[in-house]
């Protein structure tokens, strides 16, 4: 396993798989004064949101290609903005400002003068909206996680260089992790310290295409965080350990601290086409 030099710790990257009562850890810019509930991890409760047009072209690419250099604009929504089915189209749903009680900040995927079309969090996985330019802020970030599920490994870049390459734990054959392109959606901490959940849980937009409600919770949506016991069977290769989250080694968590809301998450298969 290589690991690039990096000023942080490292930890692990897991699926959160249970609802449970804590204090989220809050992303730059959130309200410090505002702390929301922990959300249960591995299956969240789902959202309903008008106007999710689901995105044909959203699936990950099959195999590692070269990774994109340029930052990804982000989205941040200041309060609940009208979605449409395209530029200059019909009005036909609301976008939140917050999500699980978090804010909405969403990765730009296609812009034309005065738009914006943002991927969504909530269901159907690859579920987008049309946005007017000017309803919401906009940041950048220079980060882009990969995660093959054919390697069973995980790749953080940071414009475009790789800052950590990874083994991680991914979902079993019965309830795989889910292809496609993601995004970090909100980190929160974990239910507790001692169970190798690592110092904090991060959400994504990915839910299993095959639980649709994880131990009563109303929904099955992917985290990342520490190895929760399958340390040894994770190792320096990786194992098919979870119900669909990615688990981490507790040396590698920590670089994913530094990765702000709507940062880019692939999950690719190498081994499709071969």
């Amino acid at each position: 396993m290589t690991r690039s030099p990096i000023k942080f710790v490292i930890a692990a990257v897991v699926v959160l798989v249970a609802a449970v009562t804590a204090s989220v850890v809050l992303w730059p810019g959130d309200d410090p004064d505002e702390v929301a509930p922990t959300v249960p991890v591995d299956d969240l409760v789902t959202v309903s949101v008008a106007s999710t047009t689901p995105d044909s072209a959203s699936q990950a690419p099959s195999s590692s290609e070269a990774i994109d250099a340029s930052p990804t604009l982000v989205a941040s929504f200041v309060a609940d903005t009208p979605s449409f089915d395209g530029p200059d189209g019909k009005e036909v749903g609301v976008v939140p400002a917050r999500w699980h009680d978090r804010p909405s900040v969403l990765p730009v995927i296609d812009e034309v003068p005065g738009w914006l079309r943002v991927r969504l969090a909530q269901r159907p996985n690859g579920s987008t909206a049309w946005v007017r330019r000017g309803d919401v802020t906009l940041a950048s970030t220079p980060f882009r996680v990969e995660i093959d599920v054919a390697t069973t490994r995980l790749r953080v870049f940071e414009s475009g260089v790789e800052i950590l390459d990874a083994p991680a734990g991914i979902g079993t054959e019965d309830a795989p992790t889910t292809v496609g392109s993601f995004f970090v959606a909100f980190m929160q901490e974990p239910p507790d310290t001692t169970s190798g959940w690592g110092p904090f849980v991060v959400v994504t937009s990915s839910h299993s295409e095959t639980i649709s409600d994880f131990q009563s919770s109303g929904d099955a949506i992917a985290a990342i965080h520490g190895p929760l016991g399958a340390a040894d069977e994770i190792g320096e290769t990786g194992a098919r350990v979870s119900h669909g989250c990615i688990r981490l080694q507790l040396d590698d968590l920590e670089v994913l601290r530094q990765l702000p809301a709507g940062t880019p998450i692939d999950v690719i298969d190498s081994s499709a086409g071969r």
